[in-house]
């Protein structure tokens, strides 16, 4: 099988997601060649990992994550709701998390806002990844179009790709129009027609989440290409190698 295996925000099923102890853990299966992550930026404008635009689920903290300098979020336990093993684990910056996986894993960076909640954050996210030299290693992606083709804007060699939770007709249109060469679409409205047009036009489709080996195989059999991010890489290794 070609379809290789995205850990999703990690090895979350097991760690804490979005967490240093959740890709170091992915990056200890030899098959993960991907980590998918989310970012926002701290009230002081650090872009952080973090899924919820709330700190309520995956901290000790509450209220919005945007509300937050980046020194009040480094005081945060962001483990312990996991487990008590992960007690103390701490939220971790963009900076951080590439100085990671430079060199031992790709990355699909999700850019998480809505309307103009993070103005400028497009740029802060190219500029750290341009400090790593993870430009060809590295593609950024979002719900949001406009977020895309501002990042065509000041990074033109960057790759993007669309997230969407859908199938409109004009689909893979909309992603030629934004420049995008990644689609990540959920695997409920994935089907094999769609990846190899989406293939035969250059693109890279990624489906999202699944954590089932029945479910992998059916995905990974639509089209060889198809990553398959997970919350469980243990999962994906029983059924697709």
């Amino acid at each position: 099988m070609n379809n290789l295996c995205v850990a999703h925000r990690g090895f979350s099923s097991k760690a804490p997601e979005n967490t240093m102890a959740a890709v170091h853990m992915a990056m200890q299966m030899p098959h993960v060649q991907w980590v998918e992550v989310d970012v926002q930026l701290s009230k002081d404008g650090i872009p952080i990992l973090i899924h919820d635009f709330t700190l309520n689920r995956t901290t000790d903290g509450r209220g919005p994550v945007k509300e937050k300098t980046l020194e009040e979020l480094k005081q945060l336990d962001a483990g312990s709701w996991k487990s008590r093993v992960f007690k103390g684990e701490r939220l971790i910056t963009l900076d951080e998390f590439l100085k990671g996986v430079c060199g031992r894993l790709r990355a699909n960076i999700e850019i998480k806002t809505r309307g103009n909640m993070y103005p400028g954050i497009e740029e802060k996210v190219v500029a750290a990844i341009k400090r790593h030299r993870m430009e060809y290693d590295v593609v950024l992606t979002s719900f949001e179009p406009r977020i895309l083709a501002n990042i065509k804007e000041l990074a033109r060699g960057m790759r993007t790709g669309l997230i969407i939770e859908g199938r409109p007709k004009d689909l893979l249109l909309r992603l030629q129009l934004l420049r995008c060469s990644f689609l990540s679409i959920s695997h409920r409205y994935l089907s094999a027609d769609l990846a190899s047009r989406a293939a035969k036009l250059g693109m890279t489709v990624m489906a999202w989440t699944i954590d089932d080996a029945r479910t992998m195989r059916r995905v990974a059999a639509l089209h060889e290409d198809i990553l398959i991010c997970t919350n469980r890489p243990d999962v994906w290794q029983d059924a697709l190698l």
